[in-house]
């Protein structure tokens, strides 16, 4: 199962050094339990900010032996770590979407943002599934009688 996925063997260049906290125009400060958004003004729960910890203990698991188990500090960190991977890709596309004045960060926009930031073995990957995703949803929506998949509308 491991070798569907592309692997980080040689680390990419470019994040060595990298402090990916500080990539957001958002200064994130943790204080009891919540993260300010100063530039904002708004605060944010840990809890909404973060991927819930029994989700990600659920993938990890999937992935290691029947028998393997995973400490509780190995869940928080890969929850801390996931989240921040979500809001830097998810940055980099709303940084595009921001420059062509288009509202709607959409499967495509992360496709380019994984690639732009370096991941392009996962980008490919993506891509095919994204492919996929809305050839399945055409045939929902055909079989609803809708006629073809919906777009999300863009204003």
């Amino acid at each position: 199962m491991a070798g569907n996925y592309p692997s980080f063997q040689n680390p990419i260049p470019r994040f060595q050094n990298y402090n990916f906290a500080s990539t957001s125009s958002h200064h994130h400060q943790h204080h009891d339990g919540l993260v300010v958004e100063q530039e904002e003004n708004m605060v944010i729960k840990e809890q909404d900010r973060l991927l819930p910890i029994a989700n990600v203990g659920r993938i990890m698991k999937n992935i290691l032996p029947p028998n393997a188990k995973i400490s509780k500090e190995a869940k928080e960190t890969m929850q801390e770590c996931v989240s921040e991977f979500i809001s830097f890709v998810t940055g980099e596309a709303s940084d595009k979407c921001h420059k062509e004045k288009r509202k709607t960060v959409n499967g495509d926009d992360i496709c380019w943002a994984m690639s732009n930031l370096g991941f392009d073995d996962y980008a490919e990957q993506l891509k095919k599934y994204l492919n996929r995703y809305r050839v399945i949803e055409g045939e929902k929506s055909n079989h609803h009688g809708k006629g073809g998949a919906k777009s999300s509308p863009d204003n």
